[in-house]
This record gives C-alpha cells, sequence and structure tokens, in this order.
C-alpha cells in the first residue's frame, strides 16, 4: 500500500479482504482481525468494518468492530447518570477495536475510521435506541486519541471511555 494514498473507502469486512498481511503493531489486534472478525460477524457478535485503500482494494489499510452493550447505571460518571433512565442497564454502542495498519500511519486514517463508527452509530440509534459510544482502550495512547476526539472516561475505568449520541449528533451538523 502506498504510504502517500489517501483515497480510502469503509465497507464491511468480506471474504474477498485480504488479512494476513495486517499488521498494526499489537499482536491481539492483528489477531482478532485475521482470526475472530469473520467469525464474530457470522455469529452476529459484532460487523466489522474495513478501510481499503483505491489502489489496494482487497488489502486491509485498517478496521473497526461494531456492537450493541449495556452499561450499568452505576458505572456512569455522575453527571451523565443524572440524565439517563433509572434503568439498572443503559444502551450504547460499543467500538469494540480499531486499528490502523502500520504502513498507513500519519494519513489519519484512525481519524477517519472514528469518524465512519461515530456516523454509523448515530444512524443506527436512530432506529435502536443507544445513549452512547462506549470504546475500551487498550493502553494510555489509545486514551489520548479518544480524549481529544471529546470522550469521557468512566470514573473507576480509566481506559473504558465514552461519547454520549447526544454529542455526536452536534458533531455531525454541517
Amino acid at each position: 500500500m502506498s504510504p502517500t494514498s489517501g483515497r480510502f473507502s469503509v465497507e464491511v469486512l468480506g471474504k474477498r479482504h485480504q488479512r494476513d498481511d495486517f499488521d498494526c503493531g499489537s499482536e491481539p489486534l492483528n489477531r482478532y482481525l485475521r482470526t475472530q472478525a469473520r467469525q464474530e460477524m457470522e455469529r452476529d457478535v459484532a460487523i466489522v468494518y474495513v478501510a481499503v485503500s483505491s489502489d489496494r482494494p482487497t488489502r486491509v489499510a485498517g478496521y473497526y468492530s461494531l456492537s450493541s452493550t449495556a452499561v450499568r447505571l452505576s458505572e456512569w460518571p455522575e453527571p451523565a447518570r443524572k440524565r439517563l433512565p433509572r434503568y439498572p442497564l443503559v444502551p450504547a454502542t460499543l467500538i469494540g477495536r480499531l486499528a490502523v495498519d502500520q504502513r498507513c500511519r500519519g494519513l489519519r486514517l484512525g481519524e477517519r475510521l472514528l469518524i465512519d463508527a461515530l456516523r454509523r452509530s448515530l444512524a443506527a440509534s436512530q432506529a435502536i435506541a443507544s445513549v452512547a459510544v462506549i470504546v475500551e482502550a487498550k493502553d494510555q495512547t489509545g486514551v489520548a486519541f479518544y480524549l481529544r476526539y471529546g470522550f469521557i472516561s468512566f470514573p473507576d475505568q480509566p481506559l473504558r471511555l465514552f461519547l454520549p449520541m447526544k454529542t455526536i449528533a452536534q458533531l455531525d451538523k454541517p
């Protein structure tokens, strides 16, 4: 993949996508794409979206997964909790994983994938309620990435962050 290529499209992971040479620098994230992603899709656990370059349309340049989740009301930070219904579990959308191949670093592909995931999550929340997008960063570098986009850490789980759907809706307005 050309490091200067900036024309990417995002599509649902399919059998045609080459995953074996994907390397984001994290073996668990590489292994997920190579061995688990399609299985999770077949089991209706997650949908995996991949970024592909116009010059290499079958090679995965980056990916993320989306699924539904629920968060205990008691886990939300107090300001957010005050605005939520008093149900034991609150519906949310989970970005389970997000990774970019090392060959595509510096192209802001991670940002593009995150924005795509947020837009899809917002659209889905119009049909199936979700109050926020949740992420679970793998480390402090991941936390810093999500904080730049307005995500808020859960008080007792510093690697777990959320962005309210109402905030996403405001970001998506022209």
